[in-house]
């Protein structure tokens, strides 16, 4: 592919029904219909098909076309029309995305990953689409683990206890503060970026240094180490309201033995919760940052020694990765929407009234969403297999 042609759009065939849909959406638009159509980007990921699958399953037809900068994740993407673009920070990015914006014609854009929340968020002036995301002073501070954990200590917010590592006599302060052992993770970053559990100063030090003889430019922070529950507190919020939510625990994830800290970004294993500390905790973790908050906060929770959920951190303005295990739970024991967070979502960010909704617990407890490589997630209920994702 020459580069004056590198990114332009392409339209798959995919035998999972995009064709017979984009019919659909034709047959719609000269019957007059008003259809929404809506640009996602990283579109070819987990978390990116998890978001457009969940918008799929909609009661309302959407066109959506999805955005790649791997040129090979981008035949994954299940959109209506799919585009390579640059990566987030490389020039030409939000040229590229205006472009696509006037070609295919789009009413609303959702930006996926984190990289790309960012810039994004930094650049919503110029983009010619509506989006629907926090300040960007809330953004700058949700992406920053550092001084999001000092706003909320702030406001007394049961939060991992942190230290900047500067310097090694930092990770000293770190083991005389929390003990052994400590967690070491990249400042900025999502994923378990940068993260490992260290037992002694020399792990610690050897692993910042490895990291920099890679000639990363990552900053990182030490914190207390919290043993218990892994928890995502998945919120939606419209000038300062909870609109809705549900909380999940991650129990195992993929490939676990490929990672040193045994958490990789996204879970194998994960089980719907009701927890009214964590309702609480999450809530005001995300009022501390913007009490005007809007869109999209998934917060990241994990439990101390005690049991005492602690904030990590919070993803603002896009979804957690398996976003489709709300979406479609509510479906099948619900028969409605109630719980498709990313279609609740795009509809406010149409500035369209939804109905009222429970803020907290919106699903039953105990609601199980397994999957791995290669292997259609399914949902479980009392031990059986009550639906799967591609079926």
């Amino acid at each position: 592919m020459s580069a004056g042609n590198k990114y332009k759009s392409v339209t798959f065939h995919n035998g999972n029904g995009i064709a017979g849909k984009t019919l659909i959406f034709k047959l719609a638009m000269s019957r007059g219909e008003n259809v929404k159509r809506i640009l996602v980007t990283g579109a070819g990921g987990p978390a990116g098909i998890n978001f457009v699958k969940s918008l799929h399953i909609a009661p309302e037809k959407m066109f959506i076309a999805g955005t790649e900068a791997s040129e090979q994740y981008l035949h994954l993407a299940p959109t209506d029309q799919h585009y390579l673009i640059p990566k987030a920070k490389e020039e030409g990015y939000i040229d590229k995305l205006n472009e696509i914006i006037r070609e295919a014609k789009i009413d609303f854009l959702h930006a996926q990953p984190d990289v790309e929340v960012e810039i994004v968020s930094e650049n919503r002036e110029k983009i010619e689409a509506p989006v629907f995301l926090p300040s960007k002073k809330a953004v700058k501070a949700c992406q920053d683990k550092l001084e999001s954990a000092k706003m909320w200590k702030k406001h007394n917010i049961p939060v991992a206890r942190t230290i900047e590592l500067q310097k090694e006599n930092d990770i000293d302060e770190a083991f005389e503060q929390f003990g052994s052992p400590i967690w070491i993770r990249a400042r900025h970053g999502a994923g378990g970026k940068g993260s490992t559990p260290a037992d002694n100063r020399e792990t610690a030090i050897s692993w910042i240094r490895y990291w920099k003889s890679r000639n990363v430019d990552w900053k990182f922070i030490g914190q207390e180490y919290l043993p218990k529950r892994n928890i995502g507190f998945h919120s939606l919020w419209k000038d300062g309201e909870l609109v809705t939510s549900m909380a999940r625990e991650r129990i195992e994830y993929i490939y676990p033995n490929l990672a040193p800290s045994g958490i990789m970004g996204t879970p194998s294993v994960q089980r719907t919760v009701q927890d009214k500390k964590i309702n609480k905790i999450g809530t005001e973790a995300v009022l501390a940052i913007d009490s005007n908050f809007n869109g999209i906060a998934c917060v990241d929770l994990k439990e101390n020694k005690d049991a005492v959920p602690c904030v990590t951190e919070i993803n603002p303005g896009r979804m957690f990765t398996t976003s489709f295990f709300f979406s479609y739970a509510s479906q099948v024991l619900h028969r409605n929407y109630s719980t498709n967070i990313p279609y609740l979502y795009v509809k406010l960010g149409f500035n369209e009234k939804i109905p009222k909704l429970h803020k907290y617990d919106t699903l039953p407890k105990n609601v199980y969403w397994i999957r791995h490589m290669d292997a259609p997630a399914r949902l479980v209920q009392n031990g059986k297999v009550i639906g799967e994702m591609y079926r």
